[in-house]
């Protein structure tokens, strides 16, 4: 029998009861459940760290919380970064402190890639105090131009709309640097170009580098971990999203969304009690960056052009809350494709070679399409007996055998875990039929994206303009800064994705 200590978690996406359902689980587990005395909720929701905020980020208002303890919610300022491997380290001195209070700790969140890097532990790279030979190599060769973008990176990432230039420059330094990782990222996609830069100045080491690295780490949990995946059928759960954005409005989200441009204008974040007086500074407010901290929260980026309009319209209004409910449904699906594309794959190679009653990491989907009595008997009721016998090590039941839906979302095509295998999976290439200014290239991932491009009419068409002009087709096909030199053969130009790419950007001294 493992030794491991007991965690729950539960995922799912947006809007679809994980904070009712943990709080009903914690109610139950408060009247003893195999000698333990209790339960405590850990919030693995991103946004819902930061205080007050309340309406846009979707927190369960205190009243409703049942006396239930919440941890890691409420406790960072709005204008603060806070990233996964602070997170991990946060979560495990919750779960040290759970227990030993007898307790049973349950995560509950939809930030799914934060749940993930806290079951399993050494995926996240930690701080070095020099260089890898590698990396002292490729910094040594470097043009003076490149020198001095890595010396002195951009704060934000620039808009490859308005800056190509600088994106491009972006993209060429990581090259030179990281090619396989560079293979990894269309140049525009200077979040995640930058992200990788950061890495390599942070640890001292070539992402590529980390990643190889782990594959000769094997996926073992920190906890023995039930995990609970509470589904709803996305044409039901868009009903119910659509009709909370209508709720979040009526609740205050336009006061909570102008605090947070007040916030942004200013140098200094005021305290969580202070009342914003001033009109914020629009210049400030322009630049704010909707990928960081509580930014990336649904509505913010959303709304921009309405407040920021000198007359705000109903049909700015409208637009903005259409483009809202349209952006909390695509989050929705993403939240899924993360849950089946790499967190079930995980726990699946981690658990391969025994059956479900013997499995260190169980997974459950629960069904909340239906609410009232069905979700008694499709939720609450199956949860409740599923801890029971996991608390009890008791023998657990087949988690296909729950529902239709269950067999259908946790049935998923093998996937690649192994860092070295998820690294070959997928790089970009240039079509250089497509390609209309040198300066700007067309980059499209190899593989069946690159077959299902090759064969579009705009291709075709290209293909054919250079055909004409040249006599005979151009090479289609080529890397990106093929003006750099390679630093990997052509067999072990591999990339990242997936599992750990999320957050190589996030440095962590957790293992």
């Amino acid at each position: 029998m493992t030794t491991l200590r007991p965690l729950i978690t539960i995922c799912g996406t947006t809007g679809v009861g994980k904070s009712k359902l943990a709080i009903e689980l914690a109610l139950k587990l408060a009247q003893g459940t195999h000698a333990w005395r209790g339960a405590r909720i850990i919030n693995a929701d991103s946004m819902q760290v930061y205080t007050g905020m309340d309406v846009i980020t979707n927190k369960v208002p205190i009243a409703e919380r049942m006396g239930v303890e919440h941890l890691l919610m409420d406790f960072k300022q709005p204008g603060e970064q806070y990233v996964v491997g602070q997170w991990v380290q946060d979560a495990i001195k919750a779960i040290d402190e759970t227990h030993g209070m007898n307790k049973i700790p349950i995560i509950v969140g939809g930030t799914s890639y934060w749940i993930q890097h806290l079951i399993f532990p050494n995926r996240l790279p930690t701080p070095a105090q020099s260089l890898s030979d590698s990396v002292a190599r490729s910094i040594a060769n470097l043009p003076p131009e490149l020198l001095e973008l890595y010396d002195a990176l951009p704060e934000h990432p620039p808009s490859a709309a308005s800056h190509p230039q600088d994106a491009m420059l972006l993209h060429k330094l990581l090259t030179a640097l990281d090619e396989p990782v560079a293979q990894r990222w269309h140049w525009k996609d200077t979040r995640k170009v930058i992200g990788s830069l950061r890495v390599i100045k942070d640890t001292g080491k070539a992402p590529s580098e980390i990643i190889l690295e782990q594959s000769n780490t094997a996926l073992i949990p920190r906890y023995r971990t039930l995990c609970f995946w509470l589904y709803a059928e996305p044409s039901i759960l868009n009903e119910r999203l659509d009709a909370r954005v209508d709720d979040m409005i009526k609740q205050g989200l336009l006061d909570e969304i102008k605090e947070l441009r007040a916030i942004a204008s200013s140098p200094i974040c005021s305290s969580p009690d202070a009342l914003v007086t001033e009109l914020p500074d629009e210049s400030a407010v322009q630049q704010t960056d909707y990928t960081v901290g509580i930014y990336q929260s649904i509505g913010c980026k959303e709304f921009h052009d309405y407040l920021a309009s000198p007359e705000p319209s109903e049909k700015l209004f409208a637009s903005a809350v259409e483009q809202m409910k349209n952006g909390t449904k695509q989050y929705a699906k993403r939240q899924i494709r993360w849950l089946r594309n790499k967190l079930l794959p995980a726990i699946y190679s981690t658990n391969s070679g025994g059956d479900h009653a013997t499995a260190l990491l169980p997974v459950y989907l629960l069904d909340a399409t239906e609410l009232g009595d069905q979700w008694i008997s499709h939720v609450l009721n199956q949860g409740e007996r599923i801890v029971e016998a996991f608390l009890g090590n008791e023998t657990l039941s087949d988690p296909l055998s729950l529902s239709k839906r269950a067999r259908e979302m946790l049935t998923i095509d093998v996937k690649p875990t192994n860092p070295t295998e998820v690294l070959r999976a997928r790089k970009k290439v240039i079509c250089l039929a497509c390609t209309l200014d040198p300066s700007q290239p067309f980059m499209v991932e190899d593989g069946p994206q690159w077959e299902a491009h090759r064969h579009s009419r705009t291709h075709r068409r290209h293909a054919s303009r250079d055909t004409k002009m040249h006599g005979q087709p151009v090479n289609r096909r080529a890397t990106v800064h093929s003006d750099i030199p390679s630093n990997v053969d052509a067999e072990d130009k591999v990339i990242i994705d997936g599992f750990v790419q999320n957050d190589l950007h996030h440095v962590s001294t957790t293992h």
